[in-house]
């Protein structure tokens, strides 16, 4: 017969595992594959035809705007602020989109707070702007 002591050490191992197991496996709400839905005057359907997206789900953080791939260096904080800036990027010259990929690049470093909500990640600077995003794998 299993002794009480015995019973006792095996439920606290499995909570303790448990435990610990959940706690190494949150993955951050932020830390997904997003689809740019609203930035300054571009309208949502220039958007989705120029496949604009941040891709947080990598340690490398990254953009594409529909012509060069960006690398972003950046950190989300839990207080809701955030550093982000593009630190390198293809060199590929797109006729006719340049002027997102550039905009959004600028406008990324002055992004200093982020809100969720449900699918959607917005991020806004100290002037009121904003960028707004749906989680990708969302439909």
């Amino acid at each position: 017969m299993i002794s009480y002591k015995k019973l006792s050490i095996a439920i606290f191992s499995l909570f303790f595992v448990g435990f610990f197991y959940a706690q190494k496996n949150k993955t951050p709400m932020y830390q997904r594959e997003w689809m740019l839905i609203s930035f300054q005057d571009f309208s949502k359907e220039y958007l989705m035809e120029q496949k604009a997206e941040l891709n947080l789900s990598q340690k490398q953080f990254s953009a594409f705007m529909g012509c060069n791939q960006l690398m972003i260096q950046g950190k989300f904080n839990k207080n809701k602020t955030l550093k982000l800036e593009v630190v390198g990027a293809t060199m590929s010259f797109c006729e006719g989109n340049m002027q997102l990929e550039k905009q959004f690049s600028l406008a990324l470093a002055t992004m200093k707070k982020y809100k969720i909500d449900g699918h959607f990640l917005t991020l806004y600077n100290n002037k009121g702007e904003k960028m707004k995003f749906v989680a990708a794998d969302w439909d």
